[in-house]
C-alpha cells in the first residue's frame, strides 16, 4: 500500500498562499511556460509540463510590468511529471523579496498579480 503524501500533517514550516500567475521557467531542457499555483517567502509551486529532477536548478521569469520580467533562481525540491514542481528560492535580493511580498499581499486581498 502506498502512502498519499498530500494527506496528513502539514510538512511545511512557512504558510503558502494560492495565486495564479503565468510565468516562464528554464532548466536543463530549455524554457517552458507554466503557472505559479502557490507561493511563500521560501518557494513556490509551478504547474507545468517539462522534464525536471529533484535537485535541479531552475530559473523563473515572472512578469512585473509592461513586458518586463524579474528572474528568480531556485532548486527543485519535488516534482511530478506533467503536473509540476515545488521549488525553493535561492539567493533572493531585496527586489525579488518585494515582488514575493506583493504577490502574497495580492493573494490575501483576493487578487494575485505580479
Amino acid at each position: 500500500m502506498t502512502s498519499d503524501r498530500r494527506k496528513g500533517e502539514e510538512r511545511r514550516g512557512v504558510r503558502r498562499f494560492e495565486i495564479s500567475v503565468d510565468i516562464e521557467w528554464e532548466a536543463n531542457e530549455g524554457r517552458h511556460k507554466g503557472v505559479i499555483g502557490d507561493i511563500s517567502q521560501m518557494g513556490c509551486l509551478v504547474l507545468c509540463s517539462g522534464v525536471v529532477e529533484d535537485g535541479d536548478e531552475v530559473k523563473l521569469y515572472l512578469p512585473v510590468s509592461d513586458g518586463m520580467r524579474i528572474e528568480f533562481t531556485g532548486e527543485i525540491i519535488n516534482h511530478v511529471q506533467e503536473i509540476g514542481f515545488g521549488m525553493k528560492f535561492v539567493g533572493l535580493n531585496s527586489a525579488q523579496e518585494e515582488v514575493i511580498a506583493r504577490l502574497i499581499r495580492s493573494s490575501k486581498e483576493g487578487r494575485a498579480t505580479a
